[in-house]
């Protein structure tokens, strides 16, 4: 009955919205469905709407040892609702986004009253200082780039292994960021998070201990044009190189969960198992001239990774320790189609996971008709299992933002 009532407000919402546009100029493709300004210009309003229709076939591995057995999918991947702006000041600004698809909302558990999570980005930032900004409320916090990108603005159909198994993702807290040129081109970026360590919509307060993530970004060659180094493919075609140098360390102090601050939660029949956890992340991007190239590691640690119960049983939960490789490039042709590879490797501990090394080989296509606005991917990998099934997976994507 919520989910119904909340429909039924977006829907009134755009049909208010709709018949308001009519009466202005709507704004170009790609910059929203329309921008509203305070009379007295004390705060602006960017209402953005998107979409992914994805298409997946899988082919896996037999008993005789062949790829056969294939299986399709069609799905709306991602559905999200963006407003952004500033309130009250320039130096104030805002930031919301609403997932409305299945997989946004999916993961409602007693910690966040069983209700679907519909809010992804709940944030506000002040520039209360010079270069010094602070966020509060719940955003990505600052991990591995690949995450920090949009979904929206990837190279390729979807983000490597290596994200979906040691990415940090959302949590509800503050940010603290600030740069400085070192030189005339030498740009440095640092950024402190403190956050509750339990992920994103979580209602049921802390369970645990409090996470804390650092990272420190080097541009040797100053700012990528329009921010580019969080965004997939040299759309910008950098005339001159940029490089982005980048680290991030997170402590999640007691975590309660198989990922940090995503996974399961980690029961035992006392209550729920504590562990610190620790994740490192090393990246690069690069870009020039239609060229871009992306890497990442990952290290995952845990005090202790194996949840037990009160007389030592196992629970059956292990943190999700080991580490990760991810190198990724594309090439963007003058025509706008782009020719993109990856290889990833993930190489969990096998004396706690029980997981056998893996690796992954993705070749992409991409056509990009108004750059990410609108945009068709396709991609192959083959999944290389050393103690496993081996797949084959092709997708198929249709990205459209306003």
């Amino acid at each position: 009955m919520k989910v119904i009532r909340f429909q039924a407000a977006l829907m009134a919402f755009f049909l208010a919205a709709t018949l308001s546009a009519q009466e202005a100029n709507a704004p170009a493709f790609g910059k929203g469905l329309f921008n509203l300004v305070g009379q007295d210009s004390s705060w602006t309003m960017k209402v953005g709407l998107r979409f992914q229709f994805l298409t997946t076939l899988d082919w896996t591995e037999n008993a005789a040892g062949s790829l056969a057995d294939p299986s399709t999918n069609f799905l709306i991947r991602r559905s999200r609702l963006k407003f952004d702006g500033y309130a009250f000041s320039p130096k104030l600004e805002y930031k919301i986004e609403l997932g409305l698809s299945n997989r946004d909302m999916s993961g409602a558990s007693e910690f966040t009253r069983n209700s679907p999570r519909f809010v992804m980005d709940a944030v506000v930032k002040w520039n209360f200082y010079e270069n010094f900004v602070l966020w509060a409320g719940q955003t990505k916090l600052p991990g591995n780039v690949e995450r920090v990108i949009s979904s929206g603005d990837l190279q390729l159909v979807d983000r490597s292994l290596l994200n979906s198994t040691f990415n940090i993702d959302r949590d509800i807290g503050f940010q603290l960021r600030h740069h400085t040129m070192l030189t005339n081109s030498f740009l440095i970026r640092e950024i402190l998070a403190f956050s509750q360590g339990e992920g994103r919509n979580v209602t049921q307060g802390n369970q645990g201990g409090h996470k804390y993530t650092a990272r420190l970004e080097l541009l040797p060659f100053g700012a990528f044009t329009k921010d580019s180094e969080y965004s997939g493919a040299d759309l910008v075609r950098e005339p001159a190189p940029k490089l982005m140098l980048a680290s991030s360390y997170d402590y999640n102090d007691d975590a309660v969960r198989t990922r940090s601050n995503l996974g399961s939660y980690m029961f035992t029949d006392t209550g729920l198992f504590q562990t610190p956890i620790k994740t490192l992340f090393v990246d690069a991007v690069f870009k020039y001239r239609g060229f871009s190239f992306m890497g990442e590691y990952a290290d995952r640690k845990a005090d202790d990774p194996i949840a037990l119960n009160s007389d030592g049983s196992p629970t059956g939960d292990v943190v999700a320790v080991g580490n990760g490789l991810n190198l990724q490039a594309g090439y963007l042709t003058a025509k706008n189609w782009e020719v993109a590879g990856r290889y990833t490797h993930i190489e969990l501990d096998e004396t706690v996971t029980g997981a056998a090394p893996l690796s992954q080989y993705t070749l992409g296509l991409s056509r990009y008709f108004s750059g990410h606005k609108l945009k068709v991917q396709t991609d192959i990998s083959y999944l290389d299992a050393v103690a496993g099934s081996d797949e084959l997976m092709y997708r198929l994507q249709l990205d459209l933002h306003f």
